[in-house]
């Protein structure tokens, strides 16, 4: 036997507003994350690490030393 306490198109199902309160919280996660990442994204590199990277270019193209 089934339960048809709530069949479909009758409302919200119990716990609706939890639901809704979940999603809304996943939301907001997900906004804030995606700040994050674009912050980091736009951050400046470090002239060291550019000169790491420059350093390895060259080695790969044969066009550095040792």
């Amino acid at each position: 036997m089934t339960d048809n306490s709530n069949p479909p198109g009758k409302g919200p199902p119990k716990g609706g507003a939890s639901l809704e309160e979940a999603r809304l919280r996943q939301q907001a996660i997900g906004v804030k994350l995606r700040h994050m990442f674009d912050e980091v994204v736009n951050e400046q590199v470090p002239d060291e690490f550019l000169d790491i990277l420059r350093r390895a270019d060259e080695r790969s193209s044969g066009g550095g030393g040792a």
